[in-house]
């Protein structure tokens, strides 16, 4: 016999709490997310001290959101791997290394972004 389909409403937080399940997750166990975290607390802390604009903060937080974002990507890509092929192979080597390499994109744009908006207020 089927179960009744739960609410939308309701549906859709358990939905968010399992996410925030997640995040909580990566920020506890993996090193490269934290890392990922204290930055964008310290970009944070310096946007507010020296008043960035609007849409400096905008596109500031789109870039911390697409690193942190491909980040838990990375992370979940590599627990997969590991699970499916848990002694090394070449192959679910590359997909480690692309995963991680789509992190360097995102990370090395959102750092020039940063420069992009930072160094004019300080110097």
């Amino acid at each position: 016999m089927e179960q009744p389909k739960e609410p939308f409403i309701i549906n859709r937080l358990k939905a968010f709490k399992y996410a925030f399940k997640g995040a909580f997750y990566l920020v506890r166990t993996e090193a490269s997310i934290k890392v990922q975290v204290f930055c964008a607390l310290v970009v944070c802390f310096l946007g507010f001290y020296l008043d960035i604009t609007p849409i400096e903060w905008c596109i500031q937080l789109l870039a911390i959101a697409l690193v942190l974002a491909v980040e838990g990507l990375n992370s979940a890509i590599e627990k997969i791997a590991d699970f499916v092929h848990p002694d090394y192979h070449k192959k679910i080597g590359i997909i480690k290394d692309v995963s991680a390499g789509a992190v360097t994109f995102a990370a090395v744009i959102a750092a020039i972004i940063g420069f992009i908006i930072y160094i004019p207020y300080l110097f």
